[in-house]
């Protein structure tokens, strides 16, 4: 029984993914035993970032690391330590950022919205947001062009909500921002690869520690020593709101070490024979026609993806999944491509018998 029904809600079937909305991941005992002692003792939180810091950046072999209170915090922070570069008078105006060089280029197809829009954190930490190209193609030309004396820095974002297409590489991102002696920052929140983007040269590079780390609510910034610095003297000033308490800092701790000693291949092996098996299942439905498909980001992970023949089913997409969350247990599937008539099922987050469970219910809704 879950915790949540003590208070009168229904449990959860998390099909979508490690998604906000639905609580993100689940924390392992080990993680959970770290953050319960974190909370008990105290600690100078200043020698706690200051050794948080070190940890995390020999686990991404970053010069320099800094641990947030999630992913959209790092952001924000990122931006007002590239806008302040650690002027103390700076940091207590922002985000009043006006007559200084405030401006974040990042790529029209890249301005996305993921439980808010990234123009406003990029405005929330002080900088001015300018869309570069077309939603479906940008040039290198375009970006130069853009570049001004206005510029504080280039931001990437690594999402599958971006557009995937006519976009400018990670690698010619970074080659243009540091011909202009500008800083470039990954917005790499949900990736899995901690190392990757530090390795290509990127100056800040923001993860969350909820999602593919299994943390508890938290982030970490990792990347050049000098720019991680302007991001943590934020704390002083826009980030004070954002703080992050001893108890999550030391949950993160624990997850990065499980994480980085994890058969990450075995996970993949896993994930492969979970959505075969769901697939299996949902295939036998009338109406259903489901199919494995790799993660749009081209991140190693993989997907049951069902498209709903409604000559056969009389439902739509829509309303098949609107039934599956109205249940007891609310089954959440992702919904990115519903309005093409597709449901799509994360087998990652499942428990014991959910499988089986989420097929049942498309049965029942389908077939009666």
């Amino acid at each position: 029984m879950s915790i949540y029904s003590t208070i009168g809600l229904p449990r959860v079937i998390n099909a979508a993914g490690r998604m906000t909305a639905l609580g993100v991941s689940t924390l392992s005992d080990e993680v959970a035993r770290a953050v319960v002692e974190g909370g008990q003792s105290y600690v100078v939180i200043d020698e706690l970032m200051d050794k948080a810091g070190e940890i995390i950046a020999a686990y991404t072999k970053a010069e320099a690391s800094l641990v947030t209170s999630s992913a959209s915090a790092g952001i924000c922070m990122s931006v007002a330590g590239v806008i302040s570069k650690g002027k103390k008078s700076i940091i207590e105006r922002l985000p009043d950022s006006s007559g200084l060089a405030n401006e974040i280029l990042l790529m029209k197809g890249h301005v996305v919205q993921f439980g808010a829009p990234i123009t406003s954190l990029i405005r929330l930490g002080g900088g001015q947001p300018v869309e570069v190209g077309m939603a479906n193609d940008v040039s290198e030309t375009d970006m130069i062009e853009a570049i001004s004396d206005k510029t504080a820095a280039l931001l990437y974002v690594k999402s599958h909500h971006c557009i995937q297409k006519g976009m400018l590489s990670l690698e010619k991102m970074i080659e243009i921002a540091h011909a202009h002696n500008l800083p470039l920052i990954v917005d790499a929140a949900a990736e899995e690869d901690m190392c990757k983007y530090v390795a290509m040269g990127a100056d800040l590079v923001i993860y969350s520690g909820a999602k593919a780390l299994e943390a508890p609510t938290s982030g970490f910034v990792t990347g050049k020593k000098q720019y991680i610095n302007y991001a943590r003297k934020q704390y002083n000033g826009i980030a004070r709101p954002m703080k992050i308490g001893k108890e999550g800092i030391m949950g993160l701790l624990k997850a990065m070490e499980l994480y980085f000693n994890k058969d990450h291949a075995a996970e993949v092996k896993l994930n492969l024979e979970s959505v075969a098996y769901l697939n299996e299942q949902i295939n036998q439905i009338k109406g259903l026609t489901a199919i494995q498909v790799q993660d749009e980001a081209g991140r190693e992970i993989y997907r049951s993806q069902v498209s709903v023949d409604e000559s056969l089913t009389h439902k739509s997409a829509l309303t098949i999944d609107a039934e599956l969350r109205s249940g007891n247990p609310a089954i959440h599937c992702r919904k990115h491509l519903l309005s093409m008539g597709i449901l799509s099922f994360d087998t990652r987050p499942l428990g014991k018998g959910d499988k089986e469970i989420i097929a049942a219910r498309l049965k029942e809704i389908v077939e009666g």
